[in-house]
Formats: C-alpha cells, structure tokens, sequence
C-alpha cells in the first residue's frame, strides 16, 4: 500500500462508488437471487473496470481502498483496481456499510408493496421508515454513520476508496451534504458502478462535495426516468405474477 501524503489542515478525499450492476432474477428460472449472493453480470464488470480507467487516466492515487464484503462490492473493486493499474491495494471489508437490509417479500401486503420498494426514495426519509419489511432507516443509520467517524478519526490515508452499495452511499452523501447531520435524502440516485468525489476536512461540518453520481460507461442514462427501485418493483411483480421479468436482467439491480 502506499503511504499516504496528508498534511495537517489539508482535507483529504472520498472516491465513493457504487458496486456494477447485478441481476437479482436468476437467468435459467426467473426467481429472485438472494442479495448477498447476487454477483456481477459482464455488463457490471464492464462498468467497473470503465470507472477504473477513468481514474487511471486522471492520475489517481490511492491510499487504502474499502468494500462493504458483499460479493457485488468485492468483485466491483477488483475490477476497478486492475484497471486503475492499483491491483496491489488489498480492500479492506467493513461489514457496517453492507446495503440497508430487507425483511420478507411474502410478508408485505400487496397495497403496501409500493411505499416497501419506493419509499427510501422520496426526499428526507424518516427514520422510521423500513425497507421492504426490514431494517429501518433509524437502525441503518446507527451502524453507517459510526463507521464513518471511525474512517474520518484514522490519520493514516489521503485518499481512499469505497465501493459500497446505493442507499448507503446516499446516507454518507446525506450526511456530508448536510454538513455532518444524522439524515438520509433518498432521492440521491446511484447510478450502477458510479463514482462521487468528497472532500473531507477535519472539522465535523467540512465537507465539500466535487462530483455526484457520474457513470464513466453509461454516461447520464437519459432514457432511464425510473428509480433504482421502481425497477426491481416491476420485475418483483412480473415473478410475483408467474411472468419472467423482461428486459436486460441486470439493468435494474437492488438498492
């Protein structure tokens, strides 16, 4: 690993990335996939290794790199490292920023299955607000927002990156836009394999956001007007209905 080049006052940066789009159907039967086992398909592991050369050919430098130690972030980072020319940092995993956890499907009443997929995507979310039947955002936030503090109190890096998952890339995008508050603005869109810049200082409220949500493959995905989440809704529904959900599978990955 490289050592880090930090100077007192100096802020350090945050290259905040999201895992490459997965399929959460199986290709052969059309059932859902578990979200910890789902991996990568060749249109992920190509938008990974294109955000790779993106930072190659920017010049970047990295001190220490951090996966969620879900298979999707582990495969997305070494993709990314091989292709950034870094294949020798070793990501380190912290299983507190794995995704906000669901509960079961079944389990939801069909006239609350929208606001279950949905809600987490509508502005300043509430903290009571649970996803699919499971976590809640209150409960998501004890465990995100401590790790972060725990990366902000280390001295020993510059420059990391995280390749994490999308509602918590939203939370610490939350947290630094809001100038280090406990909140979580869901309508943050994450882009599959994206990249945000974040600048860091050592004061709690100095936090400067550099680039948002930019995907060096797919670029500004201008005919996708749906969420994340509305994706996987319709094709949840399409199983639900005994439909084989239809189009690429891996164009509408979880949260």
């Amino acid at each position: 690993m490289s050592q880090p080049s930090r100077t007192a006052g100096r802020r350090r940066r945050l290259y905040l990335m999201r895992h490459g789009e997965v399929c959460y159907f199986d290709a052969s039967t059309g059932r859902p996939v578990l979200p910890e086992q789902v991996s990568l398909t060749a249109h992920g592991q190509a938008q990974a290794r294109a955000a790779g050369l993106y930072l190659r050919e920017q010049g970047v430098r990295l001190d220490r790199v951090i996966i969620s130690g879900l298979p999707r972030t582990a495969q997305t980072a070494a993709e990314v490292l091989g292709a950034a020319g870094l294949a020798t940092l070793e990501p380190q995993a912290w299983p507190a920023w794995e995704e906000i956890r669901g509960g079961k499907l079944s389990e939801i009443p069909p006239a609350a299955l929208q606001q279950a997929f949905c809600g987490l995507h509508q502005g300043r979310v509430d903290e009571t607000q649970r996803f699919l039947n499971g976590e809640s955002v209150g409960e998501f936030l004890d465990r995100v927002l401590p790790a972060l503090q725990r990366l902000r109190a280390d001295p020993h890096w510059d420059s990391a990156l995280l390749v994490l998952h999308g509602v918590v890339n939203a939370a610490l995008l939350s947290h630094a836009l809001s100038g280090g508050q406990r909140v979580l603005f869901g309508s943050l869109m994450q882009s599959p394999a994206c990249l945000n810049v974040i600048d860091v200082g050592d004061e709690p409220a100095d936090w400067v956001l550099r680039g948002l949500n930019f995907a060096p493959l797919d670029g500004l995905r201008h005919d996708d007007r749906l969420t994340t989440m509305e994706h996987l809704l319709a094709q949840y529904l399409q199983w639900r209905d005994g439909r084989t959900p239809a189009g690429r599978p891996d164009a509408a990955p979880a949260a």
